[in-house]
């Protein structure tokens, strides 16, 4: 996929708002319901408060459950291949790498040190259906979104390099564009990136018809009707 570089203005305002936010607008921007490129399940978070990550997918498959069969050197020359790809390509971007072993995954690829490298290479952050762990000494700026916390790295090697990963139900190809945080990740349609950004501020503005009531003393069956009514009228 030809990654489709994003305004500045957008990519802030991704950033700002959480994944269901995102969610919804695409369907505003779509014009319809039904959106559903995103994942299913409870994921972890490293840092629930650490925001959105928002990135350009590189992508990889990692096993931990057991020794590599192929010889040493060619999993060494992957591994480099691997950080090597992901210190390259567009920016902004995150890391998305699927487990083979799930949902028995045991090896703990997320740990602090692996975390360190790929923030400094300027990825945004991680979103795997693998293991995180050194929970208290992961950097600040890169959280992780994955399926599971342990304290082993097993025996993880990279198995596979910029091709297609499922996370949590989730098919991610490499260079698509991921929105993830504590809920969870989706995929950005490409065709919706030039829309997403009025979509965002249509759907914030139009939720305060009915937030915005909610939230005063008094707030009672009438004036939620009143509001409820000019909500629908705003989503038309």
């Amino acid at each position: 996929m030809a990654e489709q570089m994003m305004e500045d203005t957008l990519l802030a305002l991704l950033k700002s708002v959480d994944t269901p936010t995102v969610c919804n607008a695409i369907e505003v921007a779509e014009g319809r319901r039904g959106f559903n490129r995103f994942t299913r399940g409870t994921m972890l978070c490293s840092d629930p408060a650490a925001g959105a990550m928002v990135g350009y997918a590189r992508t990889a498959k990692i096993s931990a459950l057991a020794p590599p069969t192929e010889p040493a050197e060619v999993i060494k020359a992957r591994r480099m291949d691997y950080y090597r790809y992901m210190a390259e390509g567009p920016r902004p971007a995150l890391t998305v790498v699927e487990d083979i072993d799930y949902p028995s995954a045991i090896g703990a690829y997320w740990g602090e040190i692996n975390t360190t490298i790929h923030k400094g290479f300027g990825l945004s952050g991680s979103l795997t259906n693998g293991v995180m762990r050194d929970l208290g000494d992961l950097p600040d700026g890169f959280p992780v979104v994955a399926g599971s916390i342990g304290p082993s790295h097993g025996y993880v090697h990279v198995k596979e390099i910029d091709t297609p990963v499922k996370i949590f139900g989730l098919d991610i190809h490499p260079g698509e564009l991921v929105h993830a945080d504590r809920h969870g990740a989706l995929v950005i349609p490409e065709a919706v990136i030039p829309k997403l950004e009025a979509a965002i501020r249509k759907l914030l503005a139009t939720e305060q018809i009915v937030l915005g009531p909610a939230r005063e003393p008094g707030f009672d069956f009438e004036k939620f009707k009143a509001a409820w009514e000019a909500f629908e009228r705003a989503r038309t």
